[in-house]
């Protein structure tokens, strides 16, 4: 059996496993409790985005925001996942924007609904190119940093995560099977705010990778 290509992971993966609220300011800005254990939500293959596309507001929300986030690549399957080999199960890292239609998102909050249609949209998991595992020895140390029309939005260490990356892939797999192709998101620091269309949207992390997307409107 031939090995699927890890580094286009976008094009054949099944699932994108997110993480919320798992930087303490974050959760802080949006007026969120601190979680104490990970609150996981799911965004579909077809929220994938590479450079070259623009980023589309949905038709239903007035108020887009923009998360930087570390994403992890899942290159060996599992389940109920020790957290001391958790890290055997990593193929790479992306750079990832999680796109979140925040006054859908405050909507369905307030009626103890899902969040699939803030968080699940085409267009809404804008990530970059693949980084073999081996460029980011220390993933739970790296700086991440988002701009907007070349203002500082976000800026944060990977270090200030409340729950880390074997414990989230320990965590995620007791209840989801993890599959080779898997995308885990790692939630965002502080920072988010809104974008328009003809925004432009470009994010890194520092020494490694950037990514630039424009915001449009159908």
């Amino acid at each position: 059996m031939t090995a699927r290509n890890l580094t286009r992971f976008w094009e054949w993966g099944r699932k994108i496993i997110c993480v919320g609220r798992n930087y303490a300011d974050h959760a802080k800005e949006l007026k969120n409790a601190i979680p104490t254990e990970p609150v996981l939500f799911l965004k579909p293959p077809s929220a994938y985005l590479k450079e070259g596309s623009p980023i589309i507001v949905p038709a239903y929300s007035s108020n887009l925001h923009h998360e930087v986030e570390l994403g992890v690549v899942i290159g060996k399957p599992g389940r109920g996942i020790p957290r001391e080999s958790a890290m055997d199960h990593v193929a790479g890292y992306v750079l990832c924007l999680d796109m979140t239609a925040r006054d859908i998102q405050e909507e369905c909050k307030s009626k103890g609904l899902p969040w699939t249609l803030a968080k699940a949209f085409n267009t809404s998991c804008p990530v970059s190119e693949f980084i073999p595992k081996d460029k980011i020895p220390d993933p739970g140390n790296v700086t991440l940093w988002l701009k907007v029309n070349d203002q500082m939005r976000q800026n944060g260490s990977t270090s200030q995560m409340i729950f880390s990356i074997p414990y989230l892939i320990n965590y995620i797999s007791d209840i989801i099977s993890l599959e080779e192709g898997d995308l885990i998101l790692t939630g965002t620091p502080k920072g988010v705010s809104g974008v328009q269309e003809h925004d432009e949207i470009t994010a890194g992390i520092e020494g490694i990778v950037t990514m630039s997307f424009t915001v449009d409107r159908l």
